[in-house]
């Protein structure tokens, strides 16, 4: 059982976390990333929700890998385990703001995946910097 009451501060705050996590992976600038779109040996993987991508978009030719399922995606010895995800490119993880994909690229690089970078400031820097957005349409 715990003394923590609802609504006090956690021993680690998500920010806390996020922060933790930018200091051990690799963050690459929006321009570099848009660099990388064409590059064989990189993947850009598009970890936000669907919702996200119907409302603003998407990094042109990106993979999509919802947050939830990554982890699980990139595992060879997970049933859910996508090959695409784990074929000798480096990834480049992205999502909104960069905290999701921060703690993502962490994840992985814990898994074994030393090949896994991640969008500075995320899709928001993204557009901030004029890069292009693809229309998203959902998979049917």
């Amino acid at each position: 059982m715990t003394s923590r009451r609802p609504g006090e501060p956690l021993a680690r705050s998500s920010a806390r976390l996020v922060e933790e996590a930018a200091h051990q992976v690799t963050a690459l600038p929006p321009e570099r990333v848009a660099e990388l779109l064409d590059d064989p040996d990189h993947l850009v993987v598009d970890i936000r929700d669907p919702r996200e991508l119907e409302r603003e978009g998407m990094v042109p030719g990106a993979y999509r890998a919802p947050r939830g399922m990554l982890e699980f995606w990139v595992d060879p010895e997970s049933p859910y385990y996508k090959p695409a995800l784990d074929d000798g490119r480096t990834l480049v993880l992205y999502c909104g703001s960069a905290w999701r994909s921060a703690l993502a690229a962490k994840a992985l690089v814990e898994m074994g995946r030393e090949d896994v970078v991640h969008l500075e400031g995320g899709f928001t820097a993204w557009r901030a910097a004029g890069l292009p957005v693809e229309t998203y349409t959902p998979r049917r």
